[in-house]
């Protein structure tokens, strides 16, 4: 993102989106990572400065790998056998260490790149096979191409330059955190609130046919 370029609110109600409605999608989650507890603790004085963005609480930080459909037009059904094979496909894939972080400031977000891209891109391409074995690999939804792994710290509430979030960000220096992913979890995805809610739905662990 270049400096002249501004922001603008995240919370705009994308297609198929109201208040109430809630989506189904798999996404990698922090919650029980020490390290991604510290991270966002690094970066919480210079968001906590920034009135401009809603923070995103450790509890809530994730990584979106692949959306399966809004609730109320998926059956409950298709979802159970979407996480049956899921699970077989996941079995074959070892659990890694991934690394998150620094902080860059994005039209809408304030994101971190999550590397290597190689096992987080495979784990995605192995959530995207079990959705093509329940309903066929031509209704995947969302296109294969065009996946950046981030996780966002922080999404802009109005619209305004860029450069005092660049300037807080910059005060505080550069921040990461190596965290392990060992499981993938499909979520049942709210956005009512100004920030991104979920019940979880079903939790796949990686590498299972190894133990």
């Amino acid at each position: 993102m270049t400096e002249s370029e501004p922001m603008r609110s995240h919370w705009w109600w994308r297609p198929g989106w109201r208040v109430g409605r809630s989506f189904y999608t798999w996404h990698i989650t922090f919650a029980d990572q020490p390290a991604a507890r510290r991270l966002v603790s690094d970066y919480a004085p210079a968001l906590a400065a920034l009135p401009m963005l809603d923070p995103v609480p450790v509890r809530w930080l994730h990584l979106t790998l692949q959306g399966i459909g809004f609730t109320d037009e998926v059956n409950r059904g298709d979802v159970d056998r979407i996480v049956n094979a899921a699970r077989k496909r996941c079995a074959g894939l070892e659990p890694f260490t991934a690394i998150v972080g620094p902080a860059h400031v994005d039209p809408e977000t304030i994101q971190m790149p999550a590397r290597p891209l190689e096992p987080i891109a495979n784990l995605r391409l192995a959530i995207r096979a079990a959705i093509g074995d329940v309903w066929g690999p031509g209704n995947v939804p969302e296109p294969e191409a065009g996946f950046r792994a981030h996780v966002s710290l922080g999404y802009s509430n109005t619209a305004g330059p860029a450069e005092p979030i660049e300037r807080g960000l910059n005060t505080h220096g550069e921040h990461i955190a190596e965290v392990t992913v060992s499981s993938v979890s499909l979520i049942d995805l709210n956005r009512d609130h100004h920030s991104y809610e979920w019940v979880d739905v079903a939790s796949v662990a990686l590498g299972t046919e190894h133990r």
